[in-house]
């Protein structure tokens, strides 16, 4: 099902999507979260989880692929209480109702009217009223999201069109200039990006790699529990980053 929902055949990526430890067969309790860190595994374990269903799993492209240390800790839990790990990736940022970027808009009352960038991962809509300066739309991510955002203020110009990419994204913001973005939000900067803003009076917004990730992988529980009707729950481990 979940295959069939977030189609990762179309993407390439930077590890694989889908089953990547293999648990029980029988599944009736689902834990969602952002990362398949060692604190969200052992708290699936006490809800008793049979699969964990995350945006960041345990494998990527450049790891040596030795089981030693953190690798070997997260499977040999999930291998001794046979929970299965499921992750989905940049098919989870892109879906168009249930992804990331979808999600992250829903929370803030955006609208998608295209899509930007590489394998088409960006945002991009108007700018609702109330949120058409930086400080606005600043203040209203920091409300909504529950953490401090850092800003390149560009050149003050009206916000009337922002653009989206959850997580990672700072390289996207070339692309969403190109878009013709006034504000690019995403939940990273890199010191490029700074003198982009600068330079092109486009104003760029770090919001937080995991906070503008939490939302997809909950909209994907609820519709496991939708589909399938197993139960589910989201649990969060906090995050700095």
């Amino acid at each position: 099902m979940l295959s069939s929902c977030l189609e990762p055949g179309r993407f390439k990526d930077y590890g694989p999507n889908g089953l990547q430890v293999e648990g029980r067969e029988q599944i009736r309790h689902v834990v969602c979260g952002v990362t398949a860190s060692l604190a969200l595994i052992d708290a699936a374990i006490a809800a008793k989880a049979d699969a964990l269903v995350v945006h960041h799993g345990l494998f990527w492209r450049g790891q040596d692929g030795r089981v030693t240390g953190w690798m070997k800790q997260r499977l040999s839990r999930l291998l001794a209480h046979e929970i299965n790990l499921f992750a989905y990736h940049l098919p989870l940022d892109a879906h168009p109702e249930l992804g990331n970027n979808a999600q992250l808009a829903a929370q803030l009352g955006w609208m998608a009217d295209g899509r930007f960038g590489d394998q088409e991962l960006g945002f991009i809509g108007a700018a609702p009223a109330g949120q058409q300066r930086l400080d606005q739309l600043s203040a209203a991510l920091q409300q909504r999201l529950g953490r401090a955002t850092v800003s390149a203020a560009g050149d003050g110009r009206p916000l009337r069109r922002i653009a989206w990419c959850s997580g990672g994204a700072q390289g996207y913001f070339e692309a969403a200039i190109a878009a013709g973005a006034d504000v690019f939000v995403t939940g990273e900067i890199s010191e490029p990006q700074a003198h982009y803003a600068a330079e092109t009076g486009v104003a760029f917004i770090a919001a937080g790699h995991h906070a503008t990730e939490r939302y997809g992988v909950q909209a994907l529980g609820r519709y496991l529990a939708d589909h399938l009707g197993v139960s589910q729950q989201f649990i969060d481990i906090e995050n700095p980053a």
